[in-house]
């Protein structure tokens, strides 16, 4: 009988990890989340449900909660973890506002690197949700399908497989249905609503600039609306028909407003010791299931303060 060999040294084997078991249910219609979850797990008693939740282990939409009339609507997605708790996510300068299996949606601050740079590795939003990752399963990945300058906050999602990152970064223009961002800029744009368009070059300082030279640069179109003019102060729903870096900073600029806090690109102010500019919506189109996909965030409250009467 040939003898026995080991990968690992023996009696490690115990050791190894071990994934949780976990129990996914969709909803069809709206319910309250103790209800659906009666419904749903008619073997269990009331009172083992009622531990599982205040256990922090069951998630709405891949955010775990321990509130037992959370609303759900049809197409949610409730998990329930019978092996340990959902780690809650939390992180000052990054918020969970989705996950499933394939994707992660978050609210990134503003000051957050996406991913890391040469001298810079740790403390992104790539790092971070990669260590959140490996906490649940250390054979999770994550993958960056685009970026948001460290200084813009709002709205970005990664990709949790090779083929959902795939499926978003070579079909993104297809598969993103909107995405819209606000910003504060200087002074009162005229016309109030209006489109740039320009080919966006980048010179040997990495500064992006606008030329009319198709050979020199990328086409870049971008669509503004003036939100509410006040105090010197405007606030525009812009949004892309291009992807361009650095698109709506350059092109705020070549209006004669740029953005509040982005001296790089013109401003001469900094009322909010930031620069004002967050991508509010996301919608897209799932890469893996084709659902519907719609995040959007509320007005950051320091660009409202900026356009509120006083």
């Amino acid at each position: 009988m040939p003898q026995k060999t080991y990968n690992t040294k023996p009696g490690t084997e115990r050791n190894s990890f071990k994934p949780d078991v976990i129990e996914t249910y969709q909803v069809k219609e709206e319910s309250k989340l103790m209800d659906f979850l009666i419904m749903s797990m008619p073997q269990r008693k009331r009172t083992t449900i009622k531990n599982l939740l205040s256990h922090n282990q069951v998630a709405v939409n891949g955010v775990p909660t321990t509130q037992f009339d959370t609303p759900l609507a049809p197409d949610d997605e409730v998990k329930v973890n019978l092996s340990r708790e959902f780690r809650v996510f939390y992180n000052r300068r990054l918020k969970l506002v989705y996950e499933d299996d394939d994707i992660i949606v978050v609210n990134k601050g503003y000051g957050l690197l996406s991913m890391g740079t040469d001298k810079i590795k740790d403390g992104t939003a790539y790092s971070i949700l990669r260590d959140y990752l490996k906490w649940k399963d250390p054979r999770n990945k994550i993958f960056i399908v685009h970026r948001l300058d460290r200084d813009t906050s709002g709205l970005m999602v990664f990709a949790k497989s090779v083929e959902a990152k795939e499926r978003l970064q070579h079909n993104w223009n297809n598969m993103v249905l909107s995405r819209k961002y606000l910003a504060v800029v200087e002074g009162n744009p005229d016309p109030e609503e209006g489109e740039v368009r320009s080919y966006l070059a980048e010179n040997s300082r990495f500064e992006v600039y606008s030329t009319n030279n198709p050979e020199e640069g990328q086409l870049a179109v971008t669509r503004y609306k003036t939100l509410r003019s006040r105090n010197g102060f405007s606030l525009m729903e812009v949004s892309l028909d291009t992807g361009r870096k650095n698109q709506i900073r350059v092109h705020m600029k070549d209006l004669g407003h740029p953005i509040t806090g982005d001296r790089r690109y013109g401003a001469k102010s900094s009322p909010i010791h930031r620069m004002a500019l967050h991508a509010q919506t996301l919608r897209f189109v799932h890469p893996i299931t084709r659902k519907d996909m719609n995040f959007s965030t509320p007005i950051p409250a320091s660009f409202a303060k900026l356009v509120a009467a006083r």
